[in-house]
């Protein structure tokens, strides 16, 4: 895996499969929910339920598409650094994977900004009137913990100074 995510081709090919599963995912909402009543899946729980969002995560910054243009587009710069700069250490793949999710989860939703204004999101946890969201937006927030746990548990100091030191792949 470590290998895999270490070659540019590796990284462009799995932000792409993430990206085009999450726009599959809106494809699908468009196509069935928008417009219609929600779909249950777990009555008073969970339910598949389409909105158009034009904000940020739970609806702030309503309208600024420049904002989050400039937000994606500092997102892809980022993790270009990270992928050019990181020790290809076998031990930091869960880093480069979560970079690729985080990656393809901003790209997602960036290409719903350009192409129609608005974010698609459909998924809804009616139990605790929880914001709805998309795949996209799974991706960057399971990213971003996954990353907050690894840091704060898993990994140490020393860890992380070595993690900007580029090294050769281990050949096995």
């Amino acid at each position: 895996m470590n290998r895999f995510l270490c070659r540019p081709w590796g990284i462009i090919l799995s932000v792409l499969v993430l990206v085009g599963l999450d726009q599959w995912t809106k494809a699908l909402a468009v196509r069935f929910l928008k417009g219609a009543e929600p779909f249950v899946i777990w009555n008073g729980v969970f339910e598949l339920r389409y909105l158009e969002n034009r904000g940020a995560a739970f609806g702030l910054f309503q309208g600024q598409r420049t904002y989050f243009l400039l937000v994606g587009v500092i997102v892809f710069i980022a993790c270009l650094y990270l992928f050019a700069r990181m020790s290809r250490n076998a031990r930091f793949w869960p880093i480069r994977l979560i970079a690729v999710c985080i990656l393809a989860g901003a790209w997602g939703n960036m290409i719903d900004r350009l192409r129609y204004a608005y974010v698609v999101d459909f998924f809804y946890f009616k139990l605790i009137d929880f914001p709805i969201f998309n795949v996209a937006d799974i991706y960057v927030s399971v990213g971003t913990a996954a990353l907050a746990v690894l840091i704060l548990f898993y990994y140490k100091d020393s860890d992380l100074e070595e993690l900007m030191k580029k090294k050769p792949v281990k050949e096995k």
